[in-house]
């Protein structure tokens, strides 16, 4: 549940805290661009790494064709697969997790 109070990075981490989630879901949601939601994806996965009890976990996209899921960049979704230029490409999916300490 988000409140009106939070920013949109604090709304975006507690839904991803609750569930694994895709950035066209998220944009959905809070009511903007899937290209802010990648920004600000980025951003908290910055963040967390500073913190050491959190990390933002990226099930990576997969090609629906040929199973490619060696992509580069693995936070936005590739327009189309490198190996077999196929145009259909699975989302990312998002997630927090919660470590324990060591």
């Amino acid at each position: 549940m988000t409140s009106d109070t939070q920013t949109t990075r604090e709304q975006l981490s507690e839904l991803l805290r609750d569930e694994p989630a895709t950035a066209s879901t998220l944009a959905t949601e809070l009511h903007i661009s899937t290209n802010d939601v990648h920004q600000h994806i980025e951003h908290i996965a910055q963040t967390l790494t500073a913190k050491n009890n959190q990390t933002l976990l990226v099930v990576p996209p997969v090609c629906k064709e040929c199973g490619f899921n060696e992509f580069q960049k693995k936070v936005a979704r590739p327009s189309r697969c490198p190996q077999c230029r196929c145009e259909r490409v699975e989302e990312p999916s998002y997630t927090i997790e919660t470590t324990s300490p060591q």
